[in-house]
């Protein structure tokens, strides 16, 4: 009697274990990066329009009016996306101290939550 080529049922099932046992440990390092990368991005992103403000402060004397004034003026190319909101419309923009010109000093997330170091991403 010949035997006909292919997989038992109990091979399959020795595959399939291996194959889910390897799933359980590399997704949930998986989702860690990507909350990671999206913290790191969102601190660059604050730096980035940080510096920006600073840089038009140095250049004209005041603060800029809105955020779209840097880009107006080239000092960014354009308002960064919030990686944690997933939107460029929420930045949470700080006034100046009194009696210096401009309306916008400061730049925050706009974004709900805590980052993994247990920080609000709205403190930053």
């Amino acid at each position: 009697m010949r035997r006909q080529a292919g997989f038992t049922l109990i091979e399959l099932l020795v595959v399939m274990a291996i194959i889910a046992s390897l799933l359980t440990i590399a997704v949930p390092r998986y989702f860690s990066s990507l909350e990671y990368s999206r913290e790191t991005t969102l601190k660059q992103s604050l730096a980035v329009m940080r510096d920006a403000l600073d840089q038009y402060y140095g250049d004209t004397g005041s603060y800029p009016e809105s955020l779209e004034a840097l880009v107006e003026q080239r000092y960014l190319r354009n308002l960064p996306v919030d990686p944690i909101s997933e939107r460029s419309d929420q930045w949470v923009v700080l006034p100046p101290p009194e009696g210096v010109p401009g309306s916008v000093a400061d730049v925050r997330s706009g974004a709900d939550g805590r980052a993994k170091d247990g920080s609000l991403y709205a403190e930053w």
